[in-house]
């Protein structure tokens, strides 16, 4: 028997890094995944490696920033596997690394749209769906930046992320009594394509009380509880899987 057994993940951001480590792990537990990213060949091995290990996958192609992706996630999860209940509303960009004032328009509205605006069209189109089975679990990537700490040349992303505590707060507000749980998840630093070349991943590493970056793996794991029914009593909250770094700080 798997913790997810049953159960109807969608998964963005799920080519690579904690996107990707989730997808196998909730598969492995049972979940049928429906998997988004935007680059189609690293999305599909990720499918096929899942099928390949008896798993059930299926995916959407396209921008979590867009309505009509997040819709087609939905449409796709009920339509391949019956319905939905859990999300991991993963997808994100560090967007532009300057300081605030050198920062464009643009540049921020881009950041803010991957991170934060991604989000609330997500959990826009997954709650509906959710409500059908009688409620679901919402979780999504945060981070330690913007929430305990700032960086410099972070602000935009800092921002999205610490925003992302406002929409949890909102949707268990909305959402708690009918069944729905919506949670942030705050990894630490995570040797993941964003991480860095070895010396920023080594300055990162300093940071963390444990000393070291997490492996997207032990991202992917804090993910399952906060989906799964180890967390049914959960909601409205922050959980830091940042190797005490907001502890130290």
């Amino acid at each position: 028997m798997g913790l997810l057994d049953n159960k109807v993940a969608i998964i963005t951001g799920a080519s690579s890094g904690i996107g990707r480590a989730a997808a196998f792990l909730f598969a492995s537990e049972g979940a049928a995944v429906v998997l988004n990213a935007r680059g189609a060949e690293a999305l599909e091995a990720v499918a096929d490696e899942i099928k390949s290990r008896g798993g059930r996958a299926s995916l959407v192609v396209g921008d979590a920033g867009d309505a009509a992706c997040n819709e087609a996630l939905v449409e796709e999860a009920v339509s391949a596997f019956g319905g939905l209940d859990i999300a991991f509303n993963n997808a994100g960009t560090v967007g532009a690394f300057k300081p605030l004032a050198e920062l464009t328009p643009g540049e921020w509205r881009e950041t803010l749209t991957t991170n934060l605006t991604s989000a609330f069209l997500a959990s826009r189109a997954q709650i509906p769906a959710m409500l059908t089975r009688g409620g679901g679990s919402i979780v999504f990537t945060s981070s330690f930046v913007g929430t305990s700490v700032g960086l410099p040349g972070m602000a935009a992303y800092g921002a999205a992320k610490a925003g992302l505590m406002g929409l949890v707060k909102g949707i268990t507000a909305d959402y708690g009594a009918r069944g729905i749980r919506a949670n942030a998840l705050l990894p630490g630093g995570t040797d993941t394509g964003m991480a860095g070349d070895q010396a920023q991943k080594d300055w990162a590493a300093g940071l963390h009380a444990m000393k070291r970056i997490a492996q997207p793996e032990e991202i992917a794991a804090a993910a399952l509880f906060l989906a799964g029914p180890h967390a049914s009593f959960v909601t409205g909250s922050a959980l830091y899987a940042d190797g005490g770094n907001a502890a130290v700080k």
